[in-house]
């Protein structure tokens, strides 16, 4: 036992393209896919219940959201060191470093909520408060992070449904904490959701998508996930009260995030374990989304700016959706993404942020 006590710690071999400070392509665009669905989600003009562009648009519902959690925590994971976490020894600062661009976060989604006033709910005050209740729990072993991350990801979902309809939390929300009870419980991106989603992207980059077994088993695992949504589902066609709502919503929750999780898994596969023709011409095809998805902070910021603005009212009623404006902002978020990381790298928020933090000079 001391021999296997004393043995040295042996590491996998890293792919190059996997090194220290480089992005992963497919998480990049997934996360791109999980911006240009939001995008849909508050700009597509509303359709006839029960068409077929209605059923197409509702994808883009919840769906996106959950995908730029799962993808917020892999990154994480990723800034943490992967599956060679940080040395414990730098993880103080680390910490530090996160917790400054949380507090960010929630100022920043605080200011384009009060003062643009978007019809859109915005996401970043709740990142910022994800990111700080997710400090303590970044070292975890891997195991501990999945478990926790998927235990309370078949719970969490139907406990905010089943919260959000008692009077407490009514009441709450139309008093004086309305802004807590919506951080975490009862608003459109609620905490005690999110940070569940984002432990299991945090154990997915822990358990490494460097490698291809992981990937293989995790879109397997996805997959499976996901047939949980039609027993979900029907719980919440059939209306059967509170109840019924918060067991459905957890099984489509866990669904959702389980395609996601298979998404991100074909997307990592297709652009970094083809042959080196199929992943260029992958990475080329998936360059516009992952552009964005490299900038997301930047993509997802300038998009609320773009809506704000564009409140007009219909018959009495603010309206902001609109086709054309729809087209011209997934357009116009590609065009500028490529164009920015082709001619300076880094986005401008991104960069903002890791400078505040003192990442920069840490770095240096």
């Amino acid at each position: 036992m001391a021999a296997m006590r004393d043995a040295p710690v042996r590491h996998e071999s890293v792919p190059a393209r996997f090194a220290e400070g480089r992005r992963i392509d497919g998480v990049d665009a997934a996360r791109g896919i999980a911006l240009v669905g939001m995008f849909i989600a508050h700009l597509a003009p509303a359709a006839a219940t029960g068409s077929l562009e209605a059923t197409l648009l509702s994808v883009a519902d919840e769906r996106p959201r959950l995908l730029f959690a799962l993808a917020a925590g892999i990154g994480l994971g990723l800034l943490t060191g992967g599956i060679r976490p940080t040395d414990p020894s730098g993880r103080a600062e680390q910490r530090r470093q996160l917790a400054v661009r949380a507090a960010l976060l929630l100022l920043l989604g605080l200011l384009l909520t009060f003062v643009l006033q978007p019809l859109a709910s915005v996401i970043l005050d709740e990142y910022g408060i994800a990111f700080l209740l997710l400090l303590p729990l970044l070292f975890l072993p891997r195991p501990a992070l999945l478990g926790l991350g998927a235990g309370l990801l078949v719970i969490a979902p139907g406990l905010a449904v089943a919260l959000s309809a008692t009077d407490a939390v009514q009441d709450a929300r139309r008093g004086r904490t309305f802004l807590l009870t919506d951080w975490f419980i009862a608003g459109s991106y609620p905490v005690i959701v999110w940070v569940p989603v984002m432990l299991v992207g945090l154990a997915v980059a822990r358990y490494g998508l460097q490698r291809p077994a992981t990937v293989a088993i995790t879109g397997l695992v996805a997959l499976a996930a996901v047939v949980a949504y039609l027993p979900g589902n029907a719980l919440l066609d059939a209306g059967a009260g509170t109840a019924a709502d918060a067991v459905g919503t957890s099984l489509v929750s866990l669904a959702n995030v389980g395609a996601g999780l298979a998404l991100t898994a074909a997307l990592v596969s297709v652009t970094q374990w083809g042959t080196d023709a199929t992943t260029r011409v992958a990475r080329i095809l998936l360059s516009p989304l992952s552009a964005m998805g490299a900038m997301p902070l930047t993509i997802y910021t300038a998009h609320i700016v773009v809506i704000s603005q564009a409140i007009r009212i219909e018959d009495g009623v603010p309206e902001d959706d609109s086709w054309v404006l729809l087209a011209a902002t997934v357009a116009g978020s590609m065009a500028f993404a490529l164009a920015w990381r082709a001619w300076v790298g880094r986005g401008p928020l991104e960069a903002l942020f890791r400078w505040i933090s003192g990442r920069d000079r840490a770095a240096a």
